[in-house]
């Protein structure tokens, strides 16, 4: 871990970072003293990470046959033997190399599957999630551990990660292209996928595309603002903001993500992938209908099954800070509403996803 430093006299200087590459923003300005405070924050986080290691079990590993340059994903999962067959299938193809995969005490059969996948190194673990900062401090235990000067890509299993020219260049192309561009990190915005008629009436089986099943989402709007003292983006709106926060909407969920980013071991996500330390990674990001290149998340979150997840996540309580504050929102969930209205869009690509603005493709006829 780094040295402990000095800690600075107070003093009303104020401190913007590094000079950044093109291909960043601007952050607003910090204090030497809130700039030290966020280094120590960083620290405490990756020994959180280290300790965490003790909670995991290794049941497959491949990483030895990992090169140098390899494409790595991380995830941490409960329960997801539906998604998982087409999360593979989907990531394969994009080009992820290697997968890197914390099971939190499955019992659906998923952990088996992804136990005999030959590109799938697994860890098990029966401790807490909401203790673990909601599974962060074993992705980063394996980001510290395997991840350093490779590209990363950290995503939910629910999570389909795609950008203008993803089927002509996929991972491989992107993480070139960000290379020669002195770029580190790609954000991305989080897109809520629904079908039309009431949550849990459609038919899903495993190896599915997601999108089939759920092809609607809601283009706006998003509203995005910079959070002091990190710097990152805080974005909102969409379907969950909705339908399900309209009263209240700063409990929305935060639709903000870096999930790409060239790992290096003193780096550390501080609330899911939606910030991270150092500050400068912040940077990555600036938003719908922003200049910096970006892609989108598909959120399959409102499979068939979302109405049974509801009910048993309410009693689990393991996803929020303060998850008696969400009980309606799981009561709503198990309900089964309707999502889709009539300013809903069919999803048609990534195309469609940046003439709305929600993503930039890279400039690749430019290289």
């Amino acid at each position: 871990m780094p040295g402990a430093g000095t800690k600075p006299a107070h003093t009303s200087a104020r401190v913007t970072g590094p000079a950044l590459a093109p291909g960043y923003v601007p952050l607003p300005e910090i204090s030497l003293a809130a700039a030290y405070r966020l280094r120590w924050q960083r620290r405490r986080l990756l020994w959180r990470a280290f300790r965490s290691r003790h909670q995991l079990r290794r049941v497959t590993d491949h990483t030895a046959i990992l090169p140098d340059n390899a494409l790595i994903a991380i995830t941490v999962l409960r329960n997801e033997a539906t998604r998982i067959p087409f999360f593979l299938q989907f990531y394969r193809e994009l080009g992820v190399d290697h997968f890197l995969i914390v099971d939190n005490n499955s019992d659906d059969g998923g952990a088996e599957y992804l136990a005999a996948q030959p590109d799938v190194s697994l860890w098990h673990t029966t401790a807490s999630y909401r203790d673990a900062r909601f599974g962060l401090d074993w992705a980063t235990w394996l980001q510290i551990r395997y991840g350093h000067r490779r590209w990363c890509l950290s995503v939910d299993a629910d999570e389909l990660l795609v950008f203008g020219g993803d089927a002509q260049h996929g991972l491989r192309g992107l993480t070139h292209w960000l290379d020669r561009k002195g770029r580190i990190g790609f954000g991305a915005l989080m897109l809520d996928l629904f079908p039309k008629g009431p949550l849990g009436k459609v038919s899903y089986s495993p190896g599915d595309d997601p999108r089939t099943v759920l092809p609607w989402f809601d283009p706006g709007p998003y509203r995005a603002v910079r959070q002091a003292p990190r710097g990152n983006l805080w974005v909102q709106g969409g379907t969950r903001d909705r339908v399900f926060f309209a009263a209240e909407p700063q409990r929305a969920p935060t639709l903000n993500k870096i999930p790409l980013i060239k790992w290096d071991r003193r780096y550390a996500y501080t609330n899911s992938t939606h910030a991270a330390l150092p500050r400068r990674l912040n940077a990555l990001y600036d938003g719908p209908n922003a200049v910096l290149p970006s892609g989108v998340l598909l959120h399959s979150k409102f499979l068939p099954e979302i109405t049974e997840k509801a009910r048993v996540e309410k009693q689990r309580g393991q996803h929020f800070g303060q998850p008696h504050q969400f009980e309606g929102y799981y009561d709503q969930l198990a309900a089964g509403p309707d999502l889709w209205h009539d300013k809903a869009l069919r999803y048609e690509g990534p195309d469609q996803l940046e003439a709305l603005g929600l993503a930039r493709a890279p400039e690749w006829d430019a290289d």
